[in-house]
């Protein structure tokens, strides 16, 4: 049961760091850099921030999912959830890396402390990841084990995708520029899984 709770976070976190953002633009321009050593003590602040951070969305997840209300409309809500998920990591990206990734040339594991701790959405992301799978039966989260797993596995996954970016950030780079198909991987996934609720909604499946 712990191994399986570990490997669901584990997926989903390193699904969910798949889109081009400031923590994996920094390690892999660090990488590019020269500065592998630096990249992975930066993946490493990134996963180490992560951490807390699931682990607070778990503890809000609880206490907002306690609501009559929502748990009366909570296939909905889920729903609405992963297809906001799929939208915003479809959306084009407007902003252009290269000044982002000018101030953190010089970056290392403090600065990954700071970028991490600079983004807070991961706290709103893994309450309604975590609301999801929780509803689906997919992770059962009623112990202190069983919530320590499930946000070590977060962690992990992060620390894996980044660190694989850094190691391989010569083949990706270019890869992750260019390749329209690899960037829309996780909002495809999430817009399957909003819509697989959405048709539990309506009882449908």
């Amino acid at each position: 049961m712990l191994t399986l709770i570990f490997l669901i976070a584990f997926i989903f976190s390193f699904l969910g760091s798949i889109p081009p953002g400031s923590i994996n633009l920094s390690v892999i321009q660090l990488s590019l850099d020269g500065r592998l050593s630096a990249a992975l003590r930066f993946a490493i602040a990134a996963a180490l921030i992560e951490f807390p951070y699931a682990f607070i969305a778990v503890q809000f997840e609880g206490w907002i999912t306690s609501s009559p209300v929502i748990i009366n409309n909570f296939k909905l809500i889920a729903a609405s959830v992963m297809l906001l998920l799929g939208v915003v990591n479809l959306w084009p990206q407007k902003k252009s890396p290269s000044k982002m990734m000018e101030t953190i040339r010089n970056s290392g594991f403090r600065k990954g402390v700071i970028i991490s701790l600079l983004n807070p959405l991961a706290i709103p992301f893994w309450i309604g990841i975590t609301a999801y799978l929780k509803h689906q039966g997919w992770v059962r989260l009623a112990s202190i084990d069983q919530v320590f797993v499930y946000v070590l596995g977060i962690a992990v996954g992060t620390f894996f995708l980044l660190a694989l970016l850094a190691l391989l950030a010569k083949r990706l780079r270019p890869v992750i520029a260019k390749s329209e198909f690899i960037k829309i991987i996780p909002g495809v996934v999430f817009l399957l899984l909003g819509s697989y609720a959405l048709l539990q909604f309506f009882e449908l499946v």
